[in-house]
């Protein structure tokens, strides 16, 4: 049975790397280690103490929401020696 890992969520990959342990289903868990973000910029977000702040900060996690949405993932992955 193949499973199609790019459409799956990360829970949904989790879960069937788990289940599926070994050295012949590893292909699980190369996608899920690809959507990982290792070096990825913090971001701290404050209580708004007004609702003029409430507003930026909401258009900002919209935002960042529509970055992260539109990022490709890129195979970083090397090869297994086999």
């Amino acid at each position: 049975m193949t499973s199609n890992f790019e459409k799956m969520t990360n829970a949904e990959l989790r879960a069937y790397a788990l289940k599926h342990r070994g050295k012949e289903d590893i292909e699980a868990l190369r996608v899920l280690f690809r959507r990982r973000t290792p070096y990825r910029k913090e971001l701290t977000f404050y209580p708004a103490k007004n609702p003029a702040e409430k507003r930026e900060q909401f258009e900002r996690f919209k935002q960042i929401i529509e970055e992260k949405q539109s990022q490709t993932i890129k195979d970083t992955t090397p090869p297994l020696d086999e």
